[in-house]
Order: C-alpha cells, then sequence, then structure tokens
C-alpha cells in the first residue's frame, strides 16, 4: 500500500467495546439499518460457504480454517458480555485459497460498512472474544486508522495472516476490523501476551504488510487489561444510573 495515513491512539476495538461517539440524529441510524439490510442479504448469499469446512478437490488447502464473524451494535445501548456474544454471528468458514476468495469476492468492504460494524476473521474454533481459552492469555496489536484506509489494510492484514506471514507458529489467533464514525480500527490477536520476543515480532510484520509510515502509533493490549478496564467502566455505568 502506497498511501501515506496518520494512525491515530487511544482506546480500544473489536470486543466489548465502549462507545467513543454516537449519531448526531436518526438520519445515521436509518443509513445503518439500510446497510445491515444489505449485508444480511449479502450473508444469505454465501450460506452454501458454512458448509465448506474442507478442501475441494484440487484445492490449495490453507494451513488453518478460519471463520468470519460480523458484529453491529447500536452506540449509547449499554453492552454487556450475553448482548455481545449474542450480537456476534459466523457468516461463513473456509479451507482453502480457492474457497476464500470465492467469500471474500461476495463481502462487503469494511470502507462500505457504516455505524458501528465488526468484520473478524479469526481460525475455526476460536471465538473473537476475550474469555475464549485461545485467547484469554492473549493480546492484540490495535492500529487506529483515519477514514477511507480500512479496506485495503484489512485486505493486507488478512492475506498476510491467510499466509501465514507472520512466521510465529500458532501464536495469531485472528484479526478484527472495527468500523466506527470518525475513524476505523484493525487489531491482530495472538494467545500468549507474555511472549515479547512474539509479539515484537507480530507487531515488525504488520508493519511490513501495511506499509506503515515509522510515525504510526501500534498499542499492543492485553486481554486481561481489556476486561479489566471494561468491567470498570460498566460499574461506573451501573453505579451512575447509566448517565
Amino acid at each position: 500500500m502506497n498511501n501515506k495515513f496518520d494512525a491515530l491512539k487511544d482506546d480500544d476495538s473489536g470486543d466489548h467495546d465502549q462507545d467513543q461517539g454516537s449519531p448526531k440524529d436518526g438520519e445515521k441510524e436509518n443509513i445503518e439499518d439500510e446497510d445491515r439490510e444489505q449485508n444480511f442479504a449479502k450473508k444469505k448469499s454465501l450460506s452454501f460457504v458454512l458448509q465448506m469446512v474442507v478442501p475441494g478437490a484440487g484445492e490449495h488447502p490453507l494451513q488453518y480454517n478460519y471463520t468470519v464473524w460480523y458484529s453491529r451494535r447500536t452506540p449509547g445501548r449499554p453492552a454487556s458480555t450475553q448482548s455481545y456474544e449474542q450480537n456476534i454471528k459466523p457468516i461463513g468458514s473456509f479451507a482453502s485459497v480457492e474457497q476464500f476468495w470465492r467469500f471474500y469476492s461476495h463481502m462487503i468492504r469494511p470502507g462500505d460498512l457504516t455505524g458501528h460494524s465488526d468484520f473478524h476473521l479469526f481460525k475455526e474454533g476460536i471465538k473473537p472474544m476475550w474469555e475464549d481459552d485461545a485467547n484469554r492469555m492473549g493480546g492484540k496489536w490495535i492500529i487506529r486508522l483515519r477514514k477511507g484506509l480500512a479496506s485495503r489494510c484489512w485486505e493486507n492484514l488478512i492475506l498476510a495472516m491467510l499466509g501465514e506471514q507472520f512466521m510465529v507458529g500458532e501464536e495469531i489467533c485472528g484479526a478484527v476490523v472495527s468500523v466506527r464514525f470518525q475513524e476505523d480500527i484493525i487489531s491482530i490477536w495472538n494467545k500468549t501476551a507474555s511472549d515479547q520476543a512474539t509479539t515484537a515480532r507480530i507487531r515488525d510484520t504488520l508493519r511490513r504488510v501495511l506499509n506503515l509510515p515509522p510515525n504510526t502509533i501500534m498499542e499492543y493490549k492485553t486481554h486481561t487489561d481489556s476486561i479489566k478496564a471494561w468491567v470498570d467502566f460498566h460499574g461506573l455505568v451501573t453505579a451512575s444510573g447509566g448517565q
């Protein structure tokens, strides 16, 4: 990617995150509802992919099978672990290069989504949740992007992940792109937050595959810290009556 861009800093992405903004009026909500319907229609057209979890004859198998998940939440509504898990839905799985491209060619690009939406691409059997056994001792690298860059960055990231470019064995769990009103966020999750050599290699590979400018801000956040921040925040919301 040749575009230069500024990476924005702070906060979290792609899971039980708290809202950082809300629509100014009902117009954005209407746009989001239309987008959700459009996305649902495309997901329906992909229903056959859910059955294709082994490579077909003559296809090129990936090292791991993967599942794509989608979630959308209305800003301003209190979130909970239960509501998050109910809201996130698997929309397809694939096991080969060919299956991936057939699936991907029908997907809406992140840059065409509106509102508070997320795509999650995780190894089969791993839920995109902090509490999943594969994730709970891990963390994620977070990059916050100005609008207009999410589609290209997401494509570069997932191609690098599927192509095993990170070279960290089984450490990679998945990746998330989070579309927000004023910015977009991408993150890549790994299993072992305490393994500094592995997290450094993931960071360096991420810089390379996304062609990030040297001054790009990258934040590593453990899922343990994310859970604590989420509990603290929602405890304050409950104590203050949701204000």
